[in-house]
């Protein structure tokens, strides 16, 4: 759950974003510039984090009473090697705020970090990750943490899977069944793509962390519509959308469904903490997705 700091919202004097590069990153920095906020974004070009000296480096750019958004990740994490290195970039993050502290911070990890279970996800559930990216996101949590020691807001900050135009993984899911029929190339599903998941709009991540800046909220909040939609269901939407009529074909399963075929959240902290928003639903998401992208 959040606390938030400020009785009145209002923008920082300055927010900073670490991954601005990004596509969650960079979402977050155009609906911070949109709303007239001073925005310092640093992708990789501007800030290595991996780099000899980048904690001196973040130090130097940084003000006392900015608002750190960290998004920079390497992800989704797949290796050890990966994981290594997703630990250096926030070791280099967690040097820098030791040696220049900031009024807020906000750190975009994942809903990734917690257990599998038969019931909708809360922000009490526990947090016990079965692959190498919720690992990584759990123990870079640890160190944001450690490095606040409660002195600075931390607002913890667990996305599900994200969707929208311009996404650059492409993984399994709606962004990639909506390319592959705009291509016109069948969509091959795992299984008859029956599991069923949460997907969130990469907007309304942009959205609640802006709210979450404004009130100088800490704690912990999953961003998740609380809706699920089968994967077979968001194939058969991308065909809709798409001027291409296109084939979506099963493929038999080499291991058992991912998530036991249910993952599904509580969103009710969202609407505690900010009564006024409304998460977007995936058809009206994936709509404008497939306008911003393709026309």
């Amino acid at each position: 759950m959040l606390q938030h700091h400020n009785r009145t919202p209002r923008l920082p004097p300055r927010t900073v974003v670490l991954g601005a590069g990004g596509f969650i990153g960079g979402a977050i920095q155009r609906r911070l510039e949109g709303a007239g906020a001073a925005v310092l974004g640093l992708g990789r070009r501007e800030l290595d984090l991996v780099a000899d000296g980048a904690d001196e480096r973040l130090a130097a750019l940084l003000r006392p009473d900015d608002t750190l958004v960290i998004v920079s990740a390497r992800a989704p994490c797949k290796t050890p090697a990966m994981m290594l290195e997703n630990i250096r970039m926030m070791a280099s993050v967690c040097a820098g705020l030791a040696r220049r502290p900031v009024a807020h911070l906000i750190y975009v990890s994942s809903d990734a970090v917690y257990a599998d279970g038969p019931l909708p996800l809360t922000e009490a559930s526990p947090a016990a990750p079965t692959s190498l990216h919720g690992v990584m996101h759990l123990a870079r949590e640890q160190m944001l943490i450690t490095a606040a020691a409660g002195a600075t807001p931390l607002a913890i900050l667990r996305p599900t899977l994200v969707y929208g135009a311009g996404d650059p993984h492409n993984g399994y899911g709606p962004n990639k069944f909506r390319r592959q029929a705009n291509c016109g190339e069948a969509i091959v599903l795992f299984g008859e793509g029956e599991e069923r998941r949460d997907h969130v709009d990469v907007g309304d991540i942009a959205e609640i962390t802006c709210l979450v800046i404004n009130h100088r909220s800490g704690g912990v909040l999953n961003i998740a519509t609380g809706a699920v939609a089968s994967f077979r269901a968001l194939a058969d939407r991308a065909v809709a959308l798409s001027p291409r009529k296109v084939e979506i074909k099963g493929l038999p399963r080499n291991g058992p469904m991912p998530h036991n075929g249910y993952r599904a959240f509580d969103a009710s902290a969202t609407q505690k903490a900010f009564p006024d928003f409304r998460y977007t639903a995936v058809d009206v998401g994936l709509a404008r997705a497939q306008r911003e992208e393709f026309g």
